[in-house]
């Protein structure tokens, strides 16, 4: 395997989206007038609590109210770099009656505008492509195996910079594992003087099974240490 100098390829907005909604944990609702802070800890995100549906159809509930609700969420690196949101995404739309946090059926809400906003900028994203969608594959584990791969294997995580074209930099603080997702892994080069950039490292071909990251994660490491480039990060 050769260091990789093209663009590799990355989640679309409608993906990204997608995979936000299938794996938050909170998110800030606004209607009426109130912010709520709502925490999801039963795992089904914010899909199992909302039902999304556009104005042409009807609601399962067949509740008739129009009350204006704004959703937002915020995607946030499970490893410890120094800037750590990755994305935000916002919802728009009209709910079919009161919020209600506690409620135990899923708050229908008819379809207005979705954002994504990241580094790179805003993205619109239609519910067409949010349910013509998978999840990443990797979206509800992605935490975990970052954490594990950073805290119980921090020393393997620099071999991977032997990988990356235009080489790293000299100065480079540390390097931290950011994102993971069906296309590849993505490792944050971090500055002593403060400054970031990060570097991704795609798989040969997209995950289509959350058992399959492990060993394309090993298939990297392993040809970084063939790789006759070498890179140590400075004492």
């Amino acid at each position: 395997m050769r260091p990789f100098s093209t663009p590799a390829a990355r989640p679309t907005p409608a993906e990204r989206v997608r995979s936000i909604l299938t794996a938050a944990h909170s998110m800030t609702v606004t209607t009426d007038g109130t912010h709520q802070e709502v925490h999801l800890l039963d795992g089904t995100g914010p899909m199992g609590h909302l039902h999304l549906h556009a104005p042409s159809e009807e609601c399962p509930t067949g509740r008739t109210a129009r009350v204006p609700v704004r959703l937002e969420l915020t995607d946030i690196a499970p490893t410890s770099v120094r800037r750590r949101v990755r994305a935000r995404v916002t919802l728009t739309g009209l709910l079919s009656a009161p919020y209600a946090s506690d409620a135990t059926t899923s708050s229908c809400v008819e379809f207005g505008q979705a954002v994504i906003e990241d580094d790179e900028g805003r993205a619109f994203v239609t519910l067409d492509e949010i349910r013509a969608t998978d999840p990443d594959p990797t979206a509800t584990a992605e935490a975990t195996m970052l954490t594990h791969l950073a805290d119980r294997h921090a020393a393997l995580v620099p071999l991977l910079l032997r990988l990356v074209r235009p080489r790293p930099e000299r100065d480079l603080a540390c390097v931290l594992p950011l994102a993971l997702d069906r296309y590849g892994i993505t490792l944050r080069l971090e500055h002593r003087t403060g400054h970031h950039r990060d570097a991704r490292l795609p798989f040969p071909t997209p995950l289509t099974d959350i058992d399959q990251a492990g060993p394309r994660i090993h298939a990297l490491l392993a040809a970084a240490r063939r790789s006759s480039h070498t890179h140590h990060l400075p004492a």
